[in-house]
């Protein structure tokens, strides 16, 4: 933006910056609109490979729909995708403690925009995957390395080891713009740590209406909070991007983008 608006006259920046960021999300449409197509399909050749019986069981984490980014979201792009495309389709919603972006904001797109789901505890996610209730996961993320690390919300590394366990697919959606072609190695990622209240005490609602905020712990009891973690490239089966799905690797991400090949590493690892 500062350098869409660095050669405009002061008195015309403010119209000039509403049309670039409308252009901003239109692209963001265009892009999240293209990974719900890619990874639609391998909902349907899910479902294809339970001989057309359903629902596809599938698996997220946090909140990477139309409230993160605009219109179809990133991993329930797909969802959106698939649903409207009439294959029978029902999400596991993690909860996503401590901000519980599953339970309130996943859960209530889904339930706008019709799609059959259930939110569940965080750790419930590998037991389903052992039952076999589970038929493949899909998360997005924040920050992607050229190497095919993700990093996601915290919790999504302990799903892709149960999904591994198990021989459940994992997939990652993600726009381009968050891949970071300086960074090979996760490793290299800085972790942000919020506000241990988020930890220490959780927010809702009363039957009447009110917002209020309950402590969960001791007084003196510390808390660490960690608000994402590194999911290595060698646990992800795929990624699914708006030109198409790759093996998590420099190489698979360089098929599809063939143009940043030219792209040096700051540290490699």
């Amino acid at each position: 933006m500062r350098r869409a608006l660095s050669e405009v006259p002061y008195g015309h920046r403010f119209a000039a910056a509403i049309a670039r960021a409308g252009e901003i999300a239109d692209a963001d449409v265009a892009i999240n609109r293209a990974i719900g197509e890619q990874g639609a399909a391998l909902i349907a050749e899910a479902w294809r490979k339970k001989g057309g019986t359903g629902p596809v069981e599938v698996l997220t984490h946090c909140n990477a729909g139309w409230l993160a980014t605009v219109d179809w979201g990133t991993a329930l792009a797909p969802v959106y995708r698939a649903y409207n495309e009439g294959v029978p389709i029902h999400v596991w919603v993690d909860e996503t403690r401590p901000r519980n972006q599953g339970a309130s904001l996943t859960a209530w797109e889904l339930g706008e925009h019709g799609v059959p789901h259930t939110v569940i505890v965080d750790n419930a996610g590998g037991h389903l995957m052992r039952e076999g209730r589970v038929d493949l996961c899909i998360v997005g993320t924040d920050r992607t390395t050229a190497g095919g690390d993700v990093a996601n919300k915290i919790g999504t590394y302990l799903k892709a080891l149960a999904a591994r366990d198990n021989d459940v697919p994992f997939y990652v959606a993600l726009p381009s713009p968050t891949i970071d072609w300086q960074i090979e190695d996760g490793a290299a990622i800085p972790i942000e740590r919020r506000d241990a209240r988020e930890v220490t005490h959780i927010e809702g609602w009363t039957e009447d209406g009110r917002r209020v905020a309950v402590r969960l712990t001791p007084p003196d009891s510390p808390a660490a909070n960690y608000a994402f973690d590194v999911t290595p490239a060698r646990l992800v089966t795929a990624l699914i991007t708006e030109r198409g799905v790759c093996p998590a690797s420099r190489e698979g991400l360089l098929g599809l983008f063939p143009e940043r090949g030219d792209c040096r590493l700051a540290a490699r690892h």
